[in-house]
């Protein structure tokens, strides 16, 4: 399938039919898998064979999975992983060592912070953060020790865009293994292995369910690199349930469709809050008013479903704003077909102080929404109304 179109990629692959020749991929719901004979268990267990032995070392469910992110991310081998966050962590404890060191863009996830600033430490690995306007800065922060260069684009919950093609020089010049958590855009918007990362990171539980469902994560690109991961995580066990992978893969078949309504409604939804008093600031990638807008149209198909804004007196108005909603959902997932809204400040990122969250541009108005697929007229009726209760912001 490596010469279709991306539409025709997530819906043709698929793992071989049984002698039932079904024309939709069953469900493998087996713990493990039996052997011909003592020799052939043997030699499956020596890894002289390619076959399933053992589900939290590989599936038909999870493969097909795999294989699907691997060819739409233009990677050459992948594992699944229970949830977004099983990816980012273990993804880098297998290849990390005591006494590494990690350089990352400050703008991250919460849970991704709470990993390299309280966990990580404890192993003795360390981090220096950059931030997202400061990529001339990333030089000055290598050391010997540094071994891996992580960043999130579009970040999360800001939706800066980092410059990838830059990053992955910068990679290769100091023989650094880039990570890049492609979470918001997914695989049909953006691929970073094209600009030089090694490797590329999911959370499946947002737009690649794309419907709340089922938790996941998915880690593509180097073989080599993925090797060391799959080692990791076969003694470990953070792997994807067969039932996950299964609901997983048949979501990745209707992506390419449900982005182009996502990114569609978004930037409406995005040009409707540019115009709104209560608000100081909106920033979606592919607003031409975006710091970064020109490099998102360089580096992304379209724009994404995620918007950041900022409500004029800060935080307890951003919570008003939020308790004004009627068909928007108050939650902290995102990528659902639901609108959904969250406050950063006092939620996702409420672990990190003040000043951190600042320098990772979360002010305490800051409202990160998530676009759905509802009516737009609806989801923007409903965000005006909710403006216009709050109007003693």
């Amino acid at each position: 399938m490596k010469d279709t179109n991306i539409e025709t990629t997530v819906v043709r692959t698929q793992v071989e039919r049984t002698q039932y020749l079904e024309h939709s991929v069953p469900l493998y719901l087996t713990s493990s898998y039996v052997f011909e004979d003592s020799e052939d268990m043997r030699a499956s267990f020596a890894e002289e064979k390619e076959r399933n032995i053992y589900s939290r070392y590989s599936n038909p469910n999870t493969s097909e999975f795999i294989d699907k992110m691997v060819l739409m991310e233009k990677a050459e081998a992948g594992f699944a992983f229970a949830s977004g966050m099983a990816a980012v962590f273990s993804s880098l404890a297998a290849l990390l060592n005591s006494g590494d060191h990690i350089v990352a863009c400050k703008s991250l996830f919460g849970s991704t912070h709470g990993l390299f600033n309280h966990y990580f430490p404890k192993w003795n690995i360390s981090h220096s953060y950059f931030k997202i306007d400061e990529l001339d800065s990333i030089e000055n922060l290598i050391k010997p020790e540094t071994k891996i260069l992580f960043a999130e684009s579009p970040t999360n919950p800001g939706v800066d865009i980092l410059d990838l093609e830059k990053l992955g020089e910068i990679a290769r010049k100091h023989d650094l293994i880039l990570i890049i958590d492609n979470c918001f855009a997914t695989p049909y918007l953006q691929n970073p292995i094209v600009y030089g990362a090694d490797l590329v990171i999911h959370s499946a539980t947002k737009l690649i369910d794309g419907q709340g469902r089922v938790l996941g994560g998915v880690t593509v690109g180097s073989a080599d690199l993925i090797k060391e991961i799959y080692l990791f995580s076969r003694n470990t066990g953070p792997s994807m349930s067969p039932f996950n992978a299964w609901i997983l893969s048949k979501s990745l078949e209707t992506l390419p469709v449900r982005l182009e309504q996502h990114c569609k409604n978004a930037l409406k939804v995005a040009k409707f809050l540019e115009k709104q008093s209560a608000i100081t600031s909106v920033k979606y990638p592919f607003l031409k008013s975006h710091p970064q807008y020109k490099l998102a149209k360089k580096q992304m198909k379209l724009g994404g479903n995620v918007i950041a804004f900022e409500i004029k007196k800060g935080l307890e108005a951003g919570r008003k704003f939020i308790d004004s909603v009627k068909l928007c959902s108050i939650s902290a997932n995102l990528g659902d077909t639901r609108t959904i809204l969250t406050h950063p400040a006092s939620t996702t990122h409420s672990k990190l102080s003040k000043t951190d969250r600042l320098e990772s541009g979360i002010t305490d108005g800051l409202i990160r929404i998530s676009v759905g697929l509802e009516h737009v007229d609806d989801i923007i009726k409903d965000l005006e109304q909710a403006l216009a209760a709050g109007e003693n912001f």
